[in-house]
């Protein structure tokens, strides 16, 4: 592109900070604005950004004050009266969504997208670290910070681009996928979308931009309507038989499992994934099923050496089944989940890796829309842990709606559950008869992980 500068509004978020370390390593300059400080604004610091805290025009960069050589990019998150926001807007300055600038990244290389409601981050990741595995090379933006590239921003050799496709706002319909995986479609965003069937529509555009002669990987049993003619469509499952799916499952040590991968050229026996959980077995295979269709494109078959050899190295993606502590008397675990789907699929996992033993659940709900739309479904998905500890909604970028608390939640769920604050949750932990204990959330529960660890560490 044309532009010597690139400004952020929401330099912060995970997708975002990509983006500028994107541009940071093509030698732009790069600044930008968030509300909060955090690992990722000051690692882009230390890299080269300039970054401020304050929403004041006054505190821009001089040199990213002229419209003919700066770019603004900005995450829907960032409300429309932002001052910043405004002021790019009144002076003439070219200002992109976060996702228009991806799709412009994205031109002319072999594009390998995860769509869906949860799954994204991790699948994605996986697609990342397999091609590096299969091919050398391999770019990707993440949604995630990946632990066996450090960072979520994969820079490589080849025309394999790994990206996340999110949903919110419709961000994902500005690309124009190879492959496109589509992990799930279920009542998210409502906010956005008003009802079910919107968000649904919208997976059905984003699969109707599938360029021709490209793949789809569905998961078995999504309800979205596919009208793409000019696409092969495959289905892939946990274990139920389709295009690709497990089998010969069995549970090692520690909750991770063995298993062999069918696909439509054969069975690739004895994979191990590197991380564990149940629900990453069923991620893997959506991420294999990818990586097929990039080889077939290419004129290729998976190096089925390789492949094992790329997921059974697989270390996950930071707050995703992370692990901090896992003894025989204590285990505690971290992760990002925010859907009741994803909640139930995550703590049924962690009902199968640890069986027979006492699951505690703590979750702090994120934004008030969501939980007004979801707060039954998150009870019944949070009730299969055997007891809970919830948190005050984190409200993001809402303001708080009358009525919509976390006890509507906590009223209709069927085990003990007790409803604390941020500040008094470690303590809280620490003083309860604990075994299994997994956090979730996409608010900043995870800057209390440390204290939680350090107290259930005390008791193991």
């Amino acid at each position: 592109m044309k532009y010597e500068n690139y400004y952020f509004l929401g330099i912060g978020g995970i997708g975002m900070s990509a983006l500028a370390r994107y541009f940071l390593h093509e030698g732009r300059h790069v600044a930008g604005y968030d509300r909060t400080r955090s690992q990722l604004t000051e690692a882009l610091e230390s890299e080269g950004a300039a970054v401020h805290y304050d929403e004041d025009v006054a505190q821009i960069p001089a040199p990213f004050l002229d419209p003919d050589r700066t770019v603004v990019v900005y995450t829907p998150a960032v409300p429309r009266d932002h001052a910043e926001y405004r002021y790019f807007l009144e002076h003439g300055f070219t200002v992109e969504k976060r996702s228009q600038m991806l799709g412009h990244l994205a031109e002319g290389k072999y594009v390998m997208a995860v769509a869906g409601t949860h799954g994204k981050t991790t699948t994605s990741t996986l697609i990342a670290w397999l091609n590096r595995a299969l091919t050398g090379g391999g770019s990707a933006f993440l949604g995630g910070i990946s632990k066996n590239f450090d960072g979520n921003l994969v820079l490589g050799d080849g025309p394999r681009l790994a990206v996340e496709a999110d949903e919110f706002d419709r961000s994902f319909l500005r690309l124009f996928p190879d492959v496109a995986v589509v992990t799930s479609a279920d009542a998210d965003h409502l906010d956005i979308y008003g009802t079910h069937e919107a968000v649904k529509e919208a997976f059905a555009q984003f699969i109707g931009q599938i360029r021709a002669g490209g793949s789809l990987v569905l998961k078995l049993g999504v309800d979205i309507r596919v009208d793409n003619p000019a696409i092969t469509v495959y289905r892939y499952a946990y274990d139920e038989p389709c295009d690709f799916y497990a089998c010969n499952v069995r549970l090692l040590e520690g909750g991770h499992y063995r298993y062999d991968i069918v696909t439509p050229d054969g069975t690739i026996a004895d994979c191990t994934l590197g991380i564990p959980g149940w629900v990453n077995i069923e991620n893997s295979i959506a991420a294999a099923a990818s990586v097929w269709c990039a080889a077939k494109y290419e004129g290729k078959t998976l190096d089925e050496d390789r492949l094992r050899e790329a997921l059974a190295s697989f270390s996950g993606v930071k707050r995703r089944f992370e692990f901090y502590v896992n003894t025989p008397k204590q285990v505690y675990m971290d992760d990002y989940a925010h859907h009741p789907r994803e909640l139930a699929a995550a703590l049924t996992s962690v009902r199968k890796m640890f069986p027979g033993r006492r699951i505690t659940a703590i979750f702090q709900p994120h934004l008030y829309t969501r939980t007004r739309d979801l707060y039954p479904e998150f009870a019944e998905a949070l009730s299969h842990a055997d007891e809970a500890v919830l948190l005050p909604i984190y409200p993001a970028r809402e303001e708080p709606i009358a009525g919509v608390t976390t006890e509507i939640i906590a009223d209709r769920m069927t085990v003990p559950v007790r409803i604390v604050d941020r500040d008094r949750l470690a303590e809280t932990v620490a003083a309860m008869e604990t075994d299994v204990v997994i956090s979730f959330g996409a608010g900043n529960i995870d800057a209390c992980c440390e204290a939680l660890a350090e107290a259930l560490r005390r008791k193991s």
